[in-house]
């Protein structure tokens, strides 16, 4: 699988133009060093003491300053998603990929993203949603972590029952609003930090409203921009925030190729890959999932989900 350099650079533009498929013009920060995982077990996601981002070329993601890995948690109860141990002064922990690690497993994960404004383009034919890739996945038996927004499961109920129902994904919260969690974010509306905390938890209710049961403690932050105000706000709802280490370019992609390719080129045992599960904003992604997947096979890898890495 070979492709020009001029369409991979063109691909990691793409992923630069799209933040939670809102487009506009990103900060540009440091990235944050990931803390290393350490398996607890959360209350259920939603519930009382429980409880979302496209991409950027790497080096150029929006991420906070660097903190000290958290530490060591207790084991996660048998059946419970396991999360990150609190970060320092409590704050929500971060994991990007698993770290010394041999062992060559990769997460694919995809935003289901729509903004708590886009009911009028939906209404009017725009699609946020792809079936077509869904099935996909389960064509080619690829265990997933869907990154949802609540207001992308309150518009596609029954596809959000279909996913969060079937053993093969899971569902995390990517908030229910997709506005900014910290600003200036791509030109997304910014939530305060009640505002925020209260997104969260909206979102996980519209999971269940719909009727999804496979939904792990996990958060991805519109956007992918956050800051430690930010984790401070969700520090009681008890997730670990889940970002990436391999940006697939697939915002607007139009040539599978080229993403399938930026995807295979940036794997390495351990990684969180970020896609998207919206056929408007991301058309390409189906066809490079049917190149990447047999293509990282052949390479000896194995698909797992986020909750598999951070167990790990």
């Amino acid at each position: 699988m070979t492709i020009s350099v001029r369409k991979v650079a063109a691909a990691a533009a793409l992923g630069a133009a799209l933040a939670g498929c809102a487009g506009g013009t990103g900060p540009s920060e440091t990235r944050t060093a990931p803390a290393r995982p350490a398996a607890s077990g959360p209350a259920a996601p939603g519930q009382a003491a429980s409880g979302p981002a496209a991409s950027a070329p790497a080096g150029a993601r929006p991420s906070a300053p660097p903190r000290a890995a958290a530490p060591a948690a207790p084991p996660a109860a048998p059946g419970k998603a396991p999360t990150l141990a609190p970060g320092p002064a409590g704050l929500t922990p971060v994991f990007e990929r698993a770290l010394n690690t041999s062992d060559k497993t990769v997460a694919l994960t995809f935003d289901a993203d729509m903004t708590a404004d886009q009911g009028p383009r939906a209404a009017g034919g725009e699609r946020f949603d792809n079936p077509q890739l869904i099935a996909a996945l389960r064509a080619l038996k690829v265990p997933s972590t869907v990154f949802m927004t609540g207001r992308w499961a309150e518009e596609y109920p029954d596809q959000a029952k279909s996913i969060g129902t079937d053993p093969n994904f899971e569902i995390a919260n990517h908030s229910y609003s997709h506005y900014a969690f910290k600003s200036p974010c791509y030109g997304l509306p910014a939530l305060d930090g009640a505002a925020a905390r209260a997104d969260v938890d909206r979102a996980f209710e519209a999971f269940r409203t719909a009727g999804a049961r496979n939904i792990v403690p996990y958060f991805r932050f519109p956007g992918g921009c956050y800051d430690d105000d930010a984790l401070r706000a969700l520090s009681t709802a008890k997730v670990t925030a889940v970002q990436w280490d391999v940006v697939s370019g697939d915002a607007f992609a139009k040539d599978s190729g080229a993403v399938a390719q930026q995807v295979v080129d940036g794997v390495r045992p351990g990684s969180v890959v970020v896609m998207h599960c919206t056929r408007s904003a991301a058309p390409a992604t189906e066809q490079a999932i049917r190149r990447i997947v047999p293509e990282l096979r052949k390479r000896g890898y194995r698909f797992v989900k986020v909750s598999d890495l951070i167990g790990r």
